[in-house]
């Protein structure tokens, strides 16, 4: 029985692309938390997010690493190192060497760390470029894991998010949906008792025209893939002005979810 939880991570733990009524991001984390607070008697479950969009690897382990630590919870969620292997030049086998000092940190304080493989990019226009690099970063992480005792949340493997609806517009984080079959999946990896199968087949959706595609492709690159590019060009994150949202009820997550469901 998990009677607290630290989320750790960057945008995909913050859950950008699941937005609640106040303008703040739900996300996986948050829908998982209440999934294990569920199993806990009321008022018996703490639950914290570190998370901050657009953090590098290095980042996280200086500004969340020893919070998550100090907390030394019954469960950490770790999913990090994502944001460097999108950039150029990065090296997935120095960028693990990292992953795993965080892993010796937190395996010390914490009761279970779980630990998060990225998504398969081969359906994503430019990522689907660093498949490769994001696989041999996956397999660094699932070795890792293996010598830490650590269950994975194997995204990779998850093929609902294949479906474009489990995504955001902007193709790099998921959509409400999407961040609901996370949520499911994460508490298949712990053997608990889910509300629904993350792997449940979606509607079927009408074919979609040549036409349609590409000019959706030029939305997307004008509204979103051009600003990323450039906030990378002059060296900004999507985080610099961002706080975590720290400690979080449940059942305060509950009513933020039903409110937009």
């Amino acid at each position: 029985m998990i009677g607290s939880y630290v989320a750790v991570g960057d945008s995909f733990t913050e859950g950008v692309g699941d937005p609640g009524p106040d303008g703040a991001f739900v996300g996986w984390a948050d829908r998982f938390a209440v999934l294990l607070a569920d199993r806990r008697p009321e008022g018996d479950f703490e639950y914290t997010n570190l998370a901050v969009r657009g953090k590098l690897l290095d980042q996280i382990m200086a500004d969340q690493l020893p919070k998550a630590v100090e907390f030394a919870p019954d469960l950490v969620s770790f999913c990090a190192g994502g944001n460097d292997i999108l950039r150029p030049g990065t090296d997935p086998d120095e960028v693990a060497e990292r992953f795993e000092q965080a892993i010796a940190a937190l395996t010390s304080a914490a009761g279970t760390v779980m630990v998060t493989t990225g998504f398969d990019t081969r359906g994503v226009p430019v990522l689907k470029h660093l498949r490769g690099k994001i696989a041999t970063y996956n397999g660094h992480v699932r070795a890792i894991a293996d010598r830490y005792g650590c269950p994975v949340l194997d995204l990779w493997s998850l093929k609902s998010v294949q479906d474009r609806r489990a995504w955001d517009d902007d193709r790099l984080h998921l959509s409400p949906e999407g961040h609901t079959r996370v949520a499911l999946r994460a508490g298949q990896v712990l053997g608990l008792e889910v509300p629904a199968d993350p792997e449940q087949p979606w509607p079927p959706l009408p074919p979609r025209g040549t036409l349609e595609v590409r000019r959706d492709d030029v939305h997307w690159a004008r509204e979103y893939l051009v600003p990323w590019i450039g906030r990378r060009l002059r060296g900004e994150s999507s985080g610099d002005h961002v706080t975590a949202k720290g400690t979080l009820s449940p059942d305060d997550i509950k009513m933020r979810i039903a409110s937009v469901a």
